[in-house]
């Protein structure tokens, strides 16, 4: 009788919880094993195991379900052509507010299934993006692509492997680059994020289908995707997607949109301007943009937005050096053009430092 009343009272406690965010995993599953536990301390450890395993099974069943808890207030999804949809992530850094969304995650609807453009920065994220495109349409999630190694573009990948998703995709740079990282990637999410939120990724990268410069995905109904590397822009590895039936072009973190572009130890200028150009070499000038930070626009806005931006700063840099200028004349430069886009006070000058070291070989360790 005793047994029968404890029982009843965890299932009403889990059952009043079961909608809340775990740092672990569901509090339904979690009162089950406690359950199981507590009928080992009183001696009935015989129905332990079927417990147990019950517990397992709705953990197992919850997963393929996405079931993740209460949806989070992302952006919606604004369509940019026929089945075209963006969510626009914060053009902040990634911070609690935002749930780590600064980034853009897109996706596509095809005859046979849907296409996703970056994995989320954390399953909470992949799941409220997947319950938008449920809204949108009955067609299953099948292929999902990741723009580069980044924390926002990766860490919510689990949460598609759990679902279902088979057919995962990623440059073979970034894909060992997140791989041999992970667990400082999560660390530093969960520092910045939160560790609730960020603590149910795991690392599926083994799951990846990887290319080196080019992969074309068939869609169904006669239409591609196209995955092309166009070479080192923001990250050393930098997945860009083409739709030619659509004529849009995600331009992972290649492209920037009214946001400032930022430079990090691994970032080359030089490189970036190099791939940018291949890019609107190959991309039809009248494609739709979906940038990997901004809100979606055309080629030429695109193109002022990133390339005309580094190449008036090189060349701003570059006269600092030809005048025998230094690392303080080279921050000085004026960039005050540019100081209405997000993230200006905190990526202006350091651009102009790491340009400078790139020009005069000087260490580019130091952010």
């Amino acid at each position: 009788m005793k047994q029968t009343m404890r029982m009843g009272a965890l299932v009403a406690a889990m059952m009043a919880s079961s909608m809340q965010v775990s740092a672990a995993e569901d509090p339904y599953v979690q009162g089950f094993k406690a359950y199981a536990n507590e009928l080992k301390s009183h001696g009935s450890s015989h129905l332990a195991p079927a417990t147990q395993g019950y517990a397992q099974d709705v953990k197992t069943t919850l997963k393929k379900a996405g079931y993740i808890g209460p949806e989070l207030p992302l952006p919606q999804a604004v369509q940019v052509t026929d089945g075209v949809y963006t969510i626009v992530g914060s053009q902040i850094w990634h911070n609690p507010s935002n749930f780590g969304l600064n980034n853009n995650i897109s996706f596509i609807v095809f005859d046979d299934g849907v296409f996703v453009f970056n994995a989320g920065a954390n399953t909470a994220i992949a799941y409220s993006v997947h319950r938008q495109i449920q809204r949108i349409t009955s067609k299953p999630v099948k292929w999902v692509a990741v723009e580069n190694n980044q924390g926002h573009a990766y860490l919510g990948a689990s949460y598609w492997v759990d679902v279902g998703v088979k057919n995962l995709y990623s440059s073979d740079m970034a894909n060992f680059q997140f791989d041999q990282a992970f667990n400082a990637i999560k660390a530093e999410w969960a520092m910045r994020v939160g560790t609730a939120i960020t603590e149910p990724s795991r690392n599926v990268s083994g799951q990846f289908t990887t290319f080196e410069s080019r992969l074309s995905i068939d869609v169904g109904g006669g239409e591609t995707v196209e995955l092309i590397d166009f070479g080192p822009g923001h990250t050393p590895a930098s997945t860009s997607a083409y739709v030619p039936s659509r004529k849009v072009l995600l331009t992972g973190d290649l492209g920037f949109n009214e946001r400032m572009p930022v430079m990090f130890p691994y970032t080359n200028s030089a490189d970036w301007v190099t791939s940018f150009k291949r890019m609107l070499d190959e991309i039809p000038g009248d494609a739709h943009v979906i940038p990997g930070h901004g809100t979606p626009t055309d080629m030429e806005t695109v193109t002022t937005q990133t390339l005309d931006y580094f190449v008036y700063l090189r060349n701003q840099v570059k006269k600092v050096i030809d005048q025998g200028g230094n690392e303080d004349d080279a921050e000085q430069i004026d960039q005050s053009m540019y100081e209405d886009r997000p993230v200006f006070d905190q990526a202006a000058k350091n651009n102009a430092r790491r340009i400078y070291r790139e020009m005069t070989g000087g260490d580019f360790d130091s952010f």
